[in-house]
């Protein structure tokens, strides 16, 4: 999930799918700076972590975002958001009371 994620241009695609609601890998090229190619391997890695579902339409694959899955995400971002804002108040406290130590030297 994290490596799917990760990546600018698989966010990218994510937020287009979600405009767009449903897409085909070609539709998906043309609002990116990467190729057909790309996409379609991007689009496997992100299927891989469940955030995207494909279903064969004819020929073409027909793309969807897994709302659900999205939903799963956003939390354990929140999650190691709120870790480390935790972490970074307690070294911004550390620095303070340093500081203030070395003031009253």
């Amino acid at each position: 999930m994290w490596a799917a994620v990760g990546d600018p241009t698989r966010r990218r695609l994510l937020d287009v799918l979600l405009a767009l609601g449903e897409a085909t890998a070609t539709r998906l090229a043309r609002e990116l700076p990467v190729t057909r190619q790309a996409v379609a391997k991007h689009l496997a890695v992100l299927d891989r972590a469940g955030l995207v579902d494909g279903r064969r339409d004819g020929r073409e694959m027909r793309y969807t975002m897994r709302l659900d899955r999205l939903d799963e995400v956003s939390r354990a971002i929140a999650e190691v958001a709120a870790g480390w804002e935790q972490r970074l108040a307690a070294i911004k406290r550390l620095a303070e009371s340093a500081q203030a130590k070395k003031e009253e030297e």
